[in-house]
């Protein structure tokens, strides 16, 4: 079953993951699907670098949860770089695999880059060229509950949401977003937009200083009063920063279940015994499978 057509009957769970660097090993993550797995995924999805970097291990990564024949892998893929013939070789290539789910985004610029240096300038063209040429995916797109940081308003932003669901989306995935209360004033604005698609919500687990006041600032996302109280408090102590963060993502996920979310996606930055903690917490075991 398409995950779009399964959010529309429960709420779905998935991961996020990344794969690792050319020169490194797959066997630690392999090792970690195995942990993840446990919790009955609907599907995971991978990620691959800026520019296209590691598209390789990202194939190698969706082949092995293809395989394992315990989640539905799905990959992301940029227009960054990419050319209509490139593109058609590589989805091919994941549909011969098996792997018929992705997630369709403009990317990142690289540094020095001032444009996509593709075919493709923005991701609904992305989306209507794999709907024209590869109708057999389902295909995800980003939604930002805090609004793009390059797009001058949110009433702009969320008119390219609209133009990416009318290019043929069959669901929305979420950036990094903390603030609850923002995410419900989102998602009824663009319900008012005319945006029925599933959301499918990103939860980032608060692990350690540094990273994710990095990760939340530079994806233009606001750090609310509980999060900013416990950097800190905790600032000068990683254990102690890092149980109350695992309690603080606890509660987003009651949050955000509690909002009424189709889907709860979270990015497991590769740390399965941190994400077991957190689960097993919050009661999360995906029992619909």
């Amino acid at each position: 079953m398409k995950i779009s057509e399964i959010m529309k009957k429960r709420m779905s769970f998935s991961f996020e993951v990344f794969p690792p660097k050319t020169d490194q090993p797959m066997e630690p993550l392999l090792d970690t699907l195995e942990h993840l797995y446990t919790f009955r995924p609907d599907f995971i999805s991978c990620t691959y670098g800026a520019g296209g970097t590691n598209a390789g291990r990202n194939i190698e990564v969706c082949k092995a949860i293809k395989e394992s024949g315990k989640a539905t892998p799905v990959t992301h893929f940029t227009c960054i770089g990419n050319k209509k013939e490139n593109i058609k070789k590589s989805l091919q290539t994941y549909l011969d695999m098996g792997v018929d789910h992705i997630l369709a985004l403009r990317g990142d610029f690289p540094k020095g880059w001032e444009g996509t240096r593709g075919d493709f300038n923005y991701a609904n063209e992305l989306v209507t060229f794999i709907k024209e040429n590869f109708p057999e995916f389902c295909i995800a797109v980003a939604g930002n509950p805090e609004k793009h940081f390059q797009a001058a308003s949110f009433e702009e932003d969320i008119v390219h949401l609209r133009v990416k669901q009318d290019s043929g989306a069959d669901y929305i995935m979420t950036q990094l977003c903390h603030d609850v209360e923002q995410y419900e004033w989102w998602a009824e604005k663009i319900r008012k937009a005319g945006i029925s698609l599933p959301i499918d919500v990103g939860v980032m687990p608060v692990l350690s200083k540094d990273p994710i006041i990095r990760m939340t600032v530079s994806n233009g996302s606001a750090i609310p009063r509980e999060l900013a109280e416990i950097i800190g408090r905790y600032s000068d102590n990683p254990e102690d920063f890092k149980k109350a963060g695992k309690e603080y993502t606890v509660k987003q996920i009651y949050k955000f279940i509690n909002a009424g979310i189709n889907g709860l996606h979270i990015y497991s930055l590769n740390k399965w015994k941190d994400i077991t903690d957190i689960l097993n917490d919050a009661g999360i075991l995906n029992s619909n499978k």
